[in-house]
């Protein structure tokens, strides 16, 4: 059929399956996730080049979009070209705004996105092998790439914080310690064994060996030489080029709101003063009336809150998790054909990562999602697994993320795309910690609280975050407040201020999706009453697919007014 005389809304979903096809041929990554064909021999496409010709493809997009008779559309269409326009809108903004230049290398580098990629990596035969060794092989290229933005970004007034580059360099060296066989790169490979003939095995070892580890030894060394002297002293984003513009952007795309930066701070002032009231009730419970400080003491130094070695920690995540699956179908009526597995983040990446963090699993059903959790034990004492396993796993990040992929009536840029719209998965995640006190899961002052700790942890991102970025906070500031109001140890707190100089605003996604979440909760069981069904809130919450914040209360209020009805 002629374009001209289709509808608006085959002429949507035509656009929305060309750009989503169009995202699979520029991210391999993505495209591995979901068989794509030519994204089996490569893994980035990260050059200057590659951001160029992208802008002037989403520019494009937009074009086409713009032909469409837009007010004609109505249900998930019209929801679908709204946030169609909002993806590209915002893709082109990021390229104005020169993100591609900027040094984004904590906590989440080249290593960290290769070595998720290689996590979810299953070799069944020889030609997986085949295309696995070639995606590794363009490894090299990526990483001059990279560099030459770097560069260009330098030249450009894009500096890295001099904080970070330490860790920088710290997790890149990580990959090069220890023998071939123990790396990451070659862990597709042992996990495969003797499935995969000897010679593929050696020609991996020799690709590590003189390919890859002397590529990641001589980025370490470009990192060193570039930024001798080309490191800031100060932290805040906004010290660099259209650096204050960037920060508003990068705060509305990860809380998906227009709330500015300066209310956020005085939300995250108004939450840790309530949280903290809480927690001076449950140390109160604890026989710590009014000494919060030598509850927080008790917690820091009784070894029964340590797990004795990672592995025994792994193994006590294993068994709540178990324990928590089991309660699942009184909550949700929809379970996710996908599973999960529960695996430890190795020592030498356990120091600069967080306690605990989710790997989706492939769309394509290959392999199961990962719950990864830290191998070191005072990252995550015991009194924080509840939360944390409600929030990584089930009914958390993975158990929606599967959900979402289920999705299928949905055009696949939103069911895949649920990382675009952080506000509303995160919030989901940390709902889910609170959740668990539905749940029964929180049955003494100890375990509540380890959920109300988490909970601070989230309403301090927006304090800390917004203080660094906005205000102009000294690392040792942000590190100061959030040690008074937490329990974590040092280098676990110092991570996470790094992680937020590092990263703006993506730590303003969590509290702000959960604080929406919460609101929505409270008008549905108010305009309900003795209608309300817990179980049918969260089947409508969980398969908005991905929204925005404001989007996702149309959704839920609609769905209010029905029930009343």
């Amino acid at each position: 059929m002629d374009m001209k005389t289709d509808g608006p809304a085959t002429q949507l979903a035509r656009l929305a399956q060309d750009y989503w096809q169009f995202r699979l041929d520029e991210e391999p990554l993505l495209g591995i996730d979901h068989g794509h064909e030519p994204s089996r021999r490569r893994i980035f496409r990260e050059s200057a080049e590659d951001h160029a010709r992208r802008d002037h493809a989403h520019a494009g997009f937009l074009s086409r979009l713009a032909a469409i008779d837009l007010p004609a559309l109505s249900g998930q269409d019209a929801l679908s070209a709204a946030l169609l326009q909002r993806e590209l809108g915002e893709a082109r903004e990021r390229y104005r705004l020169e993100e591609y230049l900027r040094p984004s290398m904590f906590p989440f580098g080249p290593d960290a996105y290769v070595g998720l990629s290689i996590n979810k990596t299953v070799l069944q035969n020889a030609a997986d092998a085949e295309d696995y060794l070639a995606r590794l092989g363009t490894i090299p290229q990526y990483l001059s790439d990279l560099a030459a933005r770097l560069g260009a970004g330098l030249e450009r007034g894009h500096r890295l914080p001099g904080i970070l580059l330490p860790r920088v360099l710290s997790n890149l060296e990580s990959y090069l310690a220890g023998p071939v066989d123990d790396s990451i790169w070659y862990k597709p490979l042992r996990r495969a064994g003797t499935a995969l003939a000897p010679a593929l095995h050696e020609r991996a070892r020799a690709l590590i060996a003189d390919t890859l580890k002397p590529a990641y030894q001589a980025h370490a060394d470009t990192l060193r030489r570039l930024y001798a002297d080309g490191c800031r002293d100060s932290l805040s984003c906004t010290d660099a080029p259209q650096g204050l513009a960037y920060y508003r952007f990068i705060a509305a795309h990860y809380t998906t709101v227009d709330t500015p930066p300066e209310d956020i701070h005085r939300q995250g002032l108004a939450e840790v003063e309530r949280i903290a009231a809480a927690i001076e009730a449950a140390a109160a419970e604890a026989g710590y009336p009014g000494d919060v400080a030598g509850f927080r003491q008790r917690l820091a130094s009784d070894p029964a809150f340590l797990a004795s070695s990672g592995e025994a920690l792994l193994e006590h995540v294993e068994v709540l998790a178990k324990r928590i699956d089991r309660r699942i179908p009184e909550f949700f009526s929809w379970i996710p054909r996908m599973t999960y597995g529960i695996e430890s983040i190795p020592p030498a990446l356990s120091q600069n990562a967080p306690p605990a963090y989710a790997q989706p699993n492939p769309a394509d059903g290959s392999s199961a999602g990962i719950f990864w959790v830290s191998s070191l034990p005072d990252r995550c004492p015991t009194y924080m697994h509840v939360p944390l396993v409600l929030h990584e796993a089930w009914p958390g990040h993975l158990m929606h993320l599967a959900v979402l992929q289920e999705m299928q009536d949905l055009p696949d840029f939103r069911r895949h795309g649920a990382m675009g719209y952080m506000a509303y998965l995160e919030g989901w995640a940390l709902y889910c910690e609170r959740l668990g006190e539905d749940m029964g899961f929180y049955s003494d002052p100890y375990s509540r609280f380890g959920r109300l700790e988490m909970e601070m942890w989230r309403a301090l991102r927006l304090v800390v975050d917004t203080g660094i970025h906005l205000h102009g906070w000294s690392r040792q500031r942000a590190i100061d407040l959030m040690r008074r109001h937490m329990s974590q140890s040092d280098d676990t707190i110092e991570a996470e201020v790094d992680r937020y100089i590092g990263m703006p605003g993506q730590a303003l996604s969590y509290k702000m999706g959960e604080l929406k979440i919460l609101e929505l909760r409270r008008r549905a069981e108010t305009t309900l009453g003795s209608g309300f069904r817990l179980k049918d809130f969260h089947h409508r919450l969980m398969t908005a697919g991905p929204v925005t914040l404001p989007v996702l209360e149309q959704h839920m209020q609609a769905w209010i007014e029905e029930c009343a009805r």
